[in-house]
């Protein structure tokens, strides 16, 4: 029997994560100042190299917390990135991911290290290769999934109001909710535990504050309501889909 041996050039294996966060000023993106060449300075997605011993989910899992310093982030893949040329120094390929965490409880644990900055989801900079496409492509996948399941919920902090769980919908979406109708149907989830406490610096009368049920989060989690967005593709995806039949 002949052997075949293949010559095959090194192929980098890497991971790259998409940070949001959410505070008073919005939805937010985590972006570091790349601390090496090529392009040493430029704004970057923190990331790393797959170990021999890892998998790439816990490659993200690594790398989120040496930034953060966290363990148990939420954290979902999103997609390979393989473009030959994606990388101006090797050629590598990078498994992205998108992670959620809240920064009040957590902004004290980022390391320094990284020359980290959060930056608004709207008007982030200019970042290296093709890093703005991954948040692009983030961005889309958590508004869908969003719409399906109350994985939003990860990016408030343990006590909320539900003003502000509309201002993080709202700027998600870019979208205006009637205030009434958007609490009914939030509080329609019986996933809300109301407090005794309000938020007075919002307003005279105050907010009541919730907490989340982590029970009935956990178990209504793939049967969240479907009341936020239809996405484009899915539009697209179904137009397509009839003229084919045609």
């Amino acid at each position: 029997m002949i052997k075949r041996r293949y010559q095959v050039k090194k192929l980098l294996l890497a991971v790259d994560c998409i940070i949001f966060g959410y505070d008073d000023g919005g939805l937010k993106l985590l972006v570091i100042e790349r601390g090496f060449e090529p392009l040493k300075g430029a704004w970057s997605l923190v990331g790393g190299f797959v170990k021999e011993n890892e998998s790439a989910e816990d490659a993200a899992s690594r790398v989120l917390n040496g930034l953060t310093g966290l363990e148990g982030v939420y954290m979902e893949q999103m997609r390979v990135f393989s473009a030959p040329d994606r990388d101006c120094e090797e050629r590598t390929v990078a498994v992205a991911f998108f992670a959620l965490i809240d920064i009040k409880k957590y902004q004290q644990q980022i390391s320094s290290g990284y020359h980290a900055k959060w930056v608004s989801i709207n008007d982030y900079p200019e970042l290296i290769f093709d890093h703005n496409i991954m948040v692009e492509m983030a961005k889309e996948q958590l508004r869908y999934r969003a719409a399906l399941h109350p994985l939003l919920f990860e990016l408030l902090p343990e006590k909320f109001t539900i003003p502000q769980a509309q201002q993080l919908f709202e700027e998600l979406y870019n979208v205006s909710f009637d205030p009434g109708n958007f609490s009914r149907k939030l509080t329609s989830t019986s996933m809300l535990i109301k407090q005794i406490d309000r938020d007075k610096l919002s307003s005279k009368k105050g907010a009541y504050y919730y907490k989340l049920d982590r029970k009935k989060y956990k178990d209504g989690f793939s049967t969240f309501l479907n009341f936020v967005y239809k996405p484009e593709f899915k539009k697209k995806d179904a137009k397509a889909s009839k003229t084919k039949d045609k």
